[in-house]
């Protein structure tokens, strides 16, 4: 909003304040009071809003927290299996190359 925007919110703001003290149908103290009394309930609902979305974001970062740390084991295990994997691919490679060209020796007649 610009600032001519935001100077006619809050010129608007108090007109509204203004007339509605003037013909209020209640006296200033009542209405005095009226208005603290909404305020406090304000304060109030906000507070209870504000309480109820700490525990969401909690919960949220809990379920968040916990859906992190079973990816990580998973890759973890995916990647111990294939690291696995390549070593015995390793393994059977160096035992193919040994064998052909280290030959074997003949077997001796019994």
């Amino acid at each position: 909003m610009s600032q001519s925007g935001w100077a006619n919110f809050f010129l608007g703001l108090g007109v509204g304040v203004g007339v509605g003290l003037l013909i209020a149908p209640k006296s200033g103290e009542e209405t005095r009071e009226y208005l603290r009394t909404k305020a406090d309930e304000g304060k109030d609902y906000l507070k209870k809003q504000t309480a109820g979305l700490r525990e969401q974001a909690s919960g949220v970062a809990d379920d968040l927290k916990t859906r992190g740390e079973d990816l990580y084991a998973r890759g973890r295990e995916a990647f111990n299996r294939q690291r696995d994997v390549l070593s015995d691919a390793i393994e059977a490679g160096r035992q193919a190359y040994r064998e052909k060209v280290e030959p074997t020796p003949p077997a001796e007649s019994a």
